[in-house]
């Protein structure tokens, strides 16, 4: 079934926030969020739902993924500090699984907003907004 055209008008904002979601994780981290915040500063009020949701989840993921590099760096601190024998541990341990992940599910939000689908972050997903429906 197609989407409606009330969730098709905002496939342009859904898009471009999944697309500084992952600017934000893979190239240029800090302008990414930056570029984003603006982005949702922007459109968020009167925003399509299908914007709003791609809005609240990439601002969601950039948040957890910062959050969980805070967290990773506390730990690299408390096994050594950045000398220490432990840090590649932690940071393959990140990057393999923390990073690889919030980036596969970037990739996956922006293929749902490519094809005008709402969708959610598993477990740490804002809620969708009335009128998307289900993920």
């Amino acid at each position: 079934m197609p989407p409606s055209a009330e969730l098709t008008e905002g496939a342009g904002v859904a898009v471009a926030a999944e697309s500084l979601y992952l600017v934000n994780l893979l190239l240029a981290p800090g302008l990414g969020f930056v570029l984003l915040l603006a982005l949702w500063w922007r459109a968020r009020a009167g925003a399509p739902p299908l914007a709003a949701a791609h809005l609240a989840q990439t601002l969601s993921g950039s948040l957890w993924a910062g959050i969980l590099l805070v967290i990773a760096n506390g730990l690299i601190l408390l096994l050594g500090g950045y000398q220490g024998p432990n840090v590649w541990v932690v940071v393959i341990t990140y990057f393999t699984f923390c990073h690889s992940m919030l980036v596969l599910l970037g990739a996956y939000g922006l293929s749902k907003a490519l094809a005008g689908q709402c969708w959610r972050f598993p477990l740490v997903g804002r809620p969708l907004p009335a009128g998307c429906g289900k993920a």
